[in-house]
């Protein structure tokens, strides 16, 4: 594989093509396949969806509406194995995998991860999972952008465009949305994109894009009616809607994380807590169908109902079809309300328990439950101004998926591309901006970005702000700053600024002690105010006594925090023991300049790490396997097992949790061990673990 990989590099090093050209033809290539990618993806969830609940109708027709238990359960079933034994990156909604990627690895992601989400999510989705399927689609195309990346050895930067550029194709494709999968990849993975990568994540969108209007059609994800404003005064609704969308949007983030630390932190077998998680999802399914005018009254209308994706609770599967009724304004308010708690509800239990499948969908089918409800509430208390609950739905979806994903621009223009109704432009923007903010305010996490935290990742305009926490003011700062007196004339300050062409300086006391910071801004909005002219004022006149300042030993993301609220451009350092004595001075280029020393102290010790394992190159080597039914070692301690002395067992991963091995170790059923030594004994060494004979494997021992 390495071989092929340095074959496909050395061909394009003697082509050497124009840089642009080469990222634009690229930028196509993994657009297109992601399209490709999307529409087997859609039509594969289809048919498992219709062959899985049609098939067990047939076997066990006396299931009746257990079979809503059933399905969902066997589709768990097949799901937790692949998770667990084939590539664990497919499991939960994937965003968070691909931005941690992008974080921690250059942007790299293995290619097994595609195969394993499409497979993984289309079974979950297919036989009822509550999730959606926008989320596998972004890191498909995320995977297969970086797998060519890597194929092509190009630089990390280079495979992180590419990477933006598979999830961008991803959103577009998933649902006819280019404009909005362009957004989402700046707004979301990357919170920021330079000019010369922003044409290649577009073209990529636009190529998705086209093969999925090609092969599914080109009509707007839903039909909903022309909405409009009935009133300037709406607005104010569709900010209280906007605000409730923030509370929501908390709340779904926050159950599904804790669902999610519950199923991590259980000690049960990884591949099969998916199941659990189905089960529970089938029986609120079924209890859901007897709620009075919601299901089935008996299994005769079960089997004589309406098309077989019509028959499948609301809470199950994307839940487009539903959205859709929101979105007319065909659903009564019970069950809009009952909804906005069992939709996330029914998402913890897919998600949280390890299957696979995207949130954003669910947070869709969130919003529009959510609006739909407080459309009629407002129709109804205000009906000549309110306009339809219909419209509330829309906006609605809008703004929970704003406040779950912190990404008010994506899903403003996600709802306007899905809909193709630009009427309600106004209140999407009121709606999805006060969720987003008021969402932040009240939990800082997003419903992507809490995974990375809760593993020692902030994430945050595409880099991992965790570098900022080892290094420190004191190695960045500048410690000759330029600084001024309070008691010197104002002229002299004017004169400073012209000379240095600074933009602040630290103000110092007669005792050259610190007292205060006096911005460029600070002296003209003084003139500006007092009419006054330079002769007559001091610094001290114009300056903010008391700024802020951070200590030298402090981590530079002390500093940042410090800066953000009031987006000041520089800080005083001062002395731990005295709070007024000038160290220095930190600026945001000191800052960028941190995050530098960061990368490559953090790079470095990668380094350090990797000459530390004895040749492993030339000599030695890895390997990892699981344990089956019937292997020698089960059972049986590490100490009992006989291998060369040139082979150390490294860990031993068991539902989850990753144990060091000593001598009384007992190895179980499903554990992955992982073993590290000379490369030719490696493999004898496996051996003597799966041997399936009841008498010891013979192995000769080194001494």
């Amino acid at each position: 594989m390495k071989d092929g990989k340095n074959r496909y590099a050395a061909i394009l090093d003697r082509l050497a093509p124009p840089e642009g050209l080469l990222l634009l033809i690229l930028a196509t290539v993994i657009g297109t396949t992601t399209g490709f990618a999307a529409v087997f993806f859609i039509r594969l969830i289809a048919l498992i969806q219709t062959r899985s609940y049609s098939t067990i109708r047939f076997l066990f027709p006396h299931l009746g509406l257990f079979s809503y238990v059933v399905v969902p359960v066997g589709g768990a079933l097949l799901v937790g194995p692949l998770i667990a034994w084939f590539a664990r990156e497919a499991k939960g909604h994937g965003v968070p995998e691909v931005m941690q990627a992008l974080v921690l690895r250059g942007g790299r992601i293995r290619p097994r991860v595609a195969i394993a989400k499409i497979i993984a999510s289309a079974l979950c989705i297919g036989t009822g999972g509550s999730a959606g399927r926008e989320g596998p689609i972004v890191q498909v195309g995320s995977a297969l952008g970086s797998g060519l990346g890597q194929m092509l050895r190009l630089s990390d930067d280079r495979i992180k465009n590419l990477v933006a550029c598979g999830a961008a194709a991803g959103i577009a494709a998933t649902f006819n949305a280019p404009i909005a999968g362009v957004a989402f990849s700046i707004e979301v993975l990357l919170s920021g994109l330079q000019v010369k990568m922003f044409g290649n994540v577009v073209i990529a969108s636009v190529s998705a894009s086209i093969i999925s209007q090609m092969f599914l059609g080109d009509r707007p994800a839903f039909t909903v009616p022309a909405y409009s404003m009935h009133s300037p005064l709406t607005l104010v609704f569709y900010l209280l809607l906007g605000l409730s969308a923030a509370v929501v949007g908390v709340f779904f983030i926050r159950l599904l994380a804790w669902f999610e630390d519950i199923f991590d932190e259980w000690k049960f077998p990884l591949a099969l807590k998916p199941a659990v998680g189905a089960f529970l999802l089938g029986l609120l399914g079924f209890v859901y169908l007897h709620l009075p005018g919601v299901g089935f009254s008996s299994v005769t209308d079960f089997q004589l109902g309406m098309p077989l994706i019509e028959n499948i609770p609301h809470v199950y599967g994307s839940g487009f079809t539903f959205i859709e009724e929101a979105l007319q304004g065909s659903v009564n308010f019970w069950l809009l309300a009952l909804l906005i708690i069992l939709k996330p509800l029914a998402t913890s239990f897919t998600l949280g328990s390890g299957n696979s499948g995207g949130v954003f969908a669910p947070a869709l089918f969130t919003g529009a439950v959510l609006g739909g409800a407080m459309g009629v509430l407002f129709s109804t208390w205000q009906p000549a101004i309110a306009g339809p609950p219909g419209a509330y739905a829309l906006v609605g979806m809008a703004a929970v998926f704003a406040a779950c994903a912190r990404a008010p621009l994506t899903a403003m223009l996600i709802v306007f591309e899905m809909s193709n109704d630009y009427s309600l432009i106004l209140p999407l923007m009121v709606a999805a901006v006060s969720a987003s903010y008021l969402a932040q305010a009240l939990f800082p996490e997003s419903i992507y970005s809490i995974k990375l935290s809760r593993r020692g990742i902030r994430f945050a305009e595409g880099r991992d702000m965790d570098i900022m926490q080892g290094v420190q003011v004191g190695e960045v700062m500048n410690e000759q700053p330029v600084t001024i007196g309070k008691n010197q004339p104002l002229a002299e300050l004017y004169q400073q600024f012209q000379e240095t062409h600074f933009l602040g300086f630290p103000v110092l006391d007669d005792q050259g002690k610190l007292w205060g910071f006096v911005t460029l801004q600070d002296m003209e909005e003084s003139l500006v105010d007092t009419a006054a002219n330079l002769r007559g004022m001091t610094v001290g006149e114009v300056a903010v006594k008391d700024p802020l300042t951070v200590y030298p030993d402090d981590p530079v993301w002390s500093a940042i925090n410090k800066m953000s609220p009031r987006d000041l451009a520089r800080l005083p350092v001062v002395s731990r023991d005295e709070k007024n004595q000038l160290l220095g001075l930190i600026s945001r280029s000191d800052i960028l300049r941190a995050y530098d020393v960061g990368i490559v102290r953090k790079q470095r010790g990668l380094l350090l790490e990797q000459q530390t394992r004895l040749r492993r190159e030339e000599y030695n080597g890895f390997i990892e396997f699981p344990l089956k039914k019937n292997s020698y070692a089960l059972g049986k301690s590490l100490q009992e097992i006989t291998f060369p002395v040139s082979v150390n067992v490294i860990s031993v991963e068991r539902d989850g949790q990753i144990i060091i091995p000593r001598g009384n170790t007992l190895f179980e059923e499903g554990d992955i061990i992982t073993l590290f030594g000379r490369k030719e004994d490696l493999k004898q060494t496996k051996e003597s673990f799966l041997h399936y004979n009841d008498e010891v494997p013979s192995l000769r021992a080194e001494q």
